[in-house]
């Protein structure tokens, strides 16, 4: 086992894997920016060091600094949460280089699923289902128009180096197709200095179902059951929760074999999450994160298994801690991400938190590291804070979901919150249907 993990992250995640080193005996270093210097993991690790300033590529980006850090502390091993630095390949090749243990894949797995085409390839060779589309990158209109008819409109044009939406476009008829293979184009190129994209069949309804898996690197693999993130803004996820409503056991056993299976193969080391889009009793392959999600906790309070012990033992060669047929799923678990935003314009409010108050009892955990006073800064990600909630079934769940919402007090800022009380009320929320496009048709209705 470790003897001291470096945490190169910051909020909730930083605290999240500070805790379970904790638990775990091992010592912990943070590493933060000058405008994080108050912040929660910064005051409960064992050591910080103060890499740079606000800007992430100056601080939380720089591998130089990240590197220097380590070894300044003698740190052995570095767990980079999600974001940031977490699939990047080249800090987990460098950190190998300097004898530092990066939890998470290798640098060769971390590539492979990091480029959508390759992914996508890979995802085939392994026997994962893919939504219909181009074998690799598109070049020119004719190979577009000869594609596109071959799979049937509507279609979307995707950024081969992309997430979070950009470099994503619809077209839903051919003459849709030549502008939206140029702004898809174009916009890759601003955003990930790569203007490759691809086509690919575009569903009409579908849900957005992921499968959280493991690998030990030795060709041992296992899933810990599957997630629903169908709740989504502009390809952002807003809430989640596992297990997915829209799913039977036979199908939810059939696509988690699928995946545990194809991980085995692949000699994958660590946690991943295999992405797909859910129409009509059909699975699509449409990613895979190479990293700690999100949403992980959804999955942690349904099997009972904390996922970053788990990912520490990996990835210092102890192994996997359970065997599929070990892993129970119980009970209902949803996920609402509390971030700094307007509830409705979902514009950035970042300022100082007057008054902090989670809300407590059976089935309810609260992700988060802010306090009363803390000032959130404006330079990262909104997010502040995840209630977890977990029931022993969905409609439990939601009862005490709508019960921590009530109870949850944030103020001097303004926050999702209101949101979240909104949707535990909607009737198609409470029955659980709901597709991708759900939330922002939603949205565009309270305007």
């Amino acid at each position: 086992m470790f003897q001291k993990i470096l945490i190169a992250n910051r909020g909730e995640i930083a605290l999240r894997v500070l805790r379970a080193c904790k638990e775990l005996g091992i010592q912990t270093v943070v590493v933060h920016s000058t405008a994080d210097a108050d912040a929660m993991h910064v005051r409960l690790a064992d050591e910080s060091v103060c890499i740079g300033p606000p800007p992430s590529r100056d601080s939380y980006l720089n591998i130089h600094q990240i590197v220097a850090a380590c070894e300044i502390t003698g740190a052995d091993a570095v767990h980079p949460g999600y974001g940031f630095l977490s699939e990047n390949a080249k800090f987990a090749d460098i950190l190998a280089a300097h004898n530092i243990t990066f939890i998470g894949p290798s640098g060769d797995h971390i590539r492979i699923m990091g480029d959508k085409i390759e992914a996508k390839r890979t995802a085939k060779r392994l026997g994962i289902p893919v939504v219909p589309g181009s074998d690799g990158a598109v070049t020119d209109q004719k190979e577009a128009r000869r594609i596109a008819a071959e799979i049937g409109y509507p279609v979307i044009i995707k950024a081969s180096a992309g997430g979070g939406g950009r470099g994503m476009k619809v077209a839903l008829t051919e003459d849709d197709l030549e502008i939206a293979l140029q702004t898809a184009s174009t916009e890759a190129g601003a955003a990930f200095g790569d203007d490759a994209v691809y086509i690919e069949k575009y569903l009409q309804k579908p849900r957005h179902i992921e499968v959280q898996v493991f690998g030990d690197g030795f060709g041992r693999g296992v899933h810990f059951g599957e997630r629903d993130c169908s709740l989504q803004r502009r390809h952002q996820k807003v809430w989640e929760e596992a297990p997915s409503p829209a799913l039977n056991a036979e199908e939810r056993a059939r696509i988690g074999g699928i995946c545990a299976k194809a991980i085995a193969d692949l000699g994958y080391s660590g946690a991943g999450t295999i992405e797909f889009l859910y129409e009509n009793g059909e699975f699509y392959f449409i990613e895979m994160n190479t990293r700690l999600q999100v949403e992980h906790p959804v999955t942690e309070a349904i099997t009972g298994i904390d996922l970053v012990h788990e990912q520490i033992r990996v990835a210092s060669g102890g192994g996997l801690s359970v065997r599929q047929e070990d892993i129970k799923f119980n009970g209902h678990a949803i996920e609402c991400r509390i971030n700094a935003e307007d509830p409705r314009t979902f514009t950035p409010s970042p300022g100082t938190i007057t008054h902090f108050h989670t809300p407590g009892g059976l089935g309810i955990r609260v992700d988060s590291g802010v306090y009363s006073g803390y000032k959130i800064p404006p330079y990262y990600d909104s997010l502040i804070g995840k209630l977890i909630v977990h029931g022993r079934n969905r409609v439990e769940c939601m009862m005490r979901l709508r019960r921590a919402l009530d109870e949850f007090v944030v103020d001097g800022i303004k926050t999702t919150l209101p949101l979240f009380r909104d949707l535990v009320g909607n009737a198609d929320i409470a029955n659980g249907d709901y597709d991708i496009h759900w939330l922002e048709k939603y949205l565009a209705k309270e305007e």
